[in-house]
């Protein structure tokens, strides 16, 4: 059998896995069968540079571009048909010729607190070690907790988990939804609030991209959820709003109830000093132009948050 859709994936275990999810879903919306799947809808397994630089900060080598950089020259150049990604990894702009063609129903947003010892967030002593990345968790952690010590933390999940059992770190974040796909729910000690860990933008969410002249195919349009898809385009306008970077501590969360979506955003100090946070609600998400409203939302309360903080938000 012929490929009918080349799939881009970085070669990690949870990006495979997602990948692996979208293979399914795709054979299924093109009719192929399970026992073909590999041959009519093959993984194409691409190494980032944010994959192969493991011992710095995103923002320290050029941002989280550098997770889709080597996918998207595949998309671009024909040898693949469709990339998997991390809707927060995805930056704002997209690439001449590219689009985020589909967005498929959202995993949990939330964050996750995985101790050895404490059961919670709260419960963490005084000056206790943990480990993330992303200056946005930082940010909220020391916004409650600026007693901790906040430790740098990379590599994949297994990794991440490894280090803390061998006791590198008291407490480390990572999101629920990773988790959940991988199969680690167990190790998830404490779900942390929206409230007080407000999520990245996009969190949970997967982005297909496609060729822009692609974003048609009935395949593609089969993956889509109209209301994940209107909640990731309101938390990208604010994104985009507040300069949405690994240089920038925001969080986004779009939340759809009813015919209503309720958009909160913010931006905070590096150590936590401030925080600036708006919310705004979009009353019918099921005129014609929602998803341009959505964005407008998002835009707008994302501009209200950048305005509040001003030259404040790089404190350090």
């Amino acid at each position: 059998m012929a490929h009918l859709v080349r799939i881009g994936t970085r070669r990690s275990k949870l990006a495979m896995t997602q990948s692996g999810m979208m293979q399914r879903a795709i054979g299924h919306a093109l009719g192929v069968a399970d026992a073909d799947l590999a041959e009519a809808v093959p993984l194409v397994e691409i190494v980032t540079t944010g994959d192969r630089v493991q011992d710095r900060r995103l923002m320290e080598i050029g941002g989280k571009a550098l997770f889709t950089k080597e996918i998207e020259e595949a998309l671009a150049d024909g040898r693949v048909d469709v990339a998997v990604h991390s809707m927060k990894d995805v930056p704002a702009e997209q690439p001449p010729g590219l689009c985020i063609a589909a967005v498929p129903p959202r995993e949990d947003a939330r964050d996750a607190f995985v101790s050895e010892t404490f059961a919670s967030f709260a419960e963490l002593p005084m000056g206790a070690r943990l480990g993330t990345a992303s200056l946005r968790r930082q940010a909220q952690a020391l916004a409650l907790r600026p007693d901790l010590t906040i430790e740098m933390l990379r590599g994949n999940v297994d990794t991440r988990l490894r280090k803390l059992a061998e006791g590198e770190f008291d407490a480390i974040l990572l999101a629920v939804s990773g988790l959940n796909r991988l199969g680690f729910e167990s190790v998830i000690r404490e779900r942390l609030s929206p409230d007080d860990f407000l999520p990245a933008p996009g969190q949970g969410a997967l982005a297909l991209q496609t060729r822009v002249e692609d974003t048609g195919a009935a395949w593609v349009m089969a993956l889509n959820d109209p209301m994940t898809a209107l909640a990731v385009a309101a938390e990208r306008g604010a994104m985009t709003a507040l300069e949405g970077s690994c240089r920038t501590a925001i969080g986004a969360y779009a939340d759809v109830a009813g015919d209503r979506l309720r958009l909160t955003t913010e931006m905070l100090a590096p150590n936590g000093s401030a925080r600036w946070r708006r919310s705004g609600e979009m009353a019918d998400i099921n005129g014609p132009d929602a998803m341009a409203q959505a964005r407008a939302l998002g835009l707008a309360l994302g501009a209200e948050v950048q305005a509040a903080a001003g030259d404040q938000r790089t404190l350090s």
